[in-house]
């Protein structure tokens, strides 16, 4: 059994709580599923340390508009790694973008800010989402992850703070 990669979690949000272990475990169960059923997510991501930052709307919103000339808000930003160096990638999510959108759509928060991390990790992959044919694979792959980590029985536990 291959030992898991590094995770390095940052949380920039004043006002999220989490469970570092479970956002570990969720990467790890992506991980082992990406290389026990080749071709489920593609290769899955490269080896090397994952960084994951949780942050605001707009830092995140910051971010976009620096290194993808885009100033608007956006839920998941992704930073591909150097494997070579030890690196697989980074993946910045918005806990305020997931938050505001449980809320409108009436779904469980921590559902939602999971669903980000596995999107992240999903482009990762070498999934893409910006024309419609790849955006309907991104969204089976995102089932398909998400389905996985229920039958894992991971469902890390995320709140906002007031």
């Amino acid at each position: 059994m291959s030992r898991p990669r590094p995770i390095s979690i940052a949380n920039q949000h004043p006002a999220l709580r989490l469970d570092r272990a479970a956002v570990r475990r969720v990467i790890s169960t992506l991980d082992a599923v990406a290389a026990s059923t080749k071709g489920t997510f593609r290769e899955g991501v490269p080896g090397g340390e994952l960084s994951i930052v949780f942050m605001t709307d707009p830092a995140l919103a910051q971010l976009h508009a620096d290194f993808l000339d885009d100033p608007t808000p956006t839920d998941v930003i992704t930073f591909e790694g150097t494997p070579e160096l030890g690196t697989a990638g980074e993946i910045c999510v918005s806990a305020d973008r997931a938050a505001d959108y449980a809320q409108s759509q009436g779904r469980d928060f921590s559902e939602e800010l999971t669903l980000y991390l596995v999107h992240g990790w999903l482009h990762l992959a070498g999934y893409d989402d910006l024309q419609p044919a790849l955006k309907r694979q991104m969204r089976a792959a995102e089932k398909r992850a998400m389905r996985a980590l229920a039958d894992a029985g991971l469902r890390p536990r995320f709140s906002l703070t007031a």
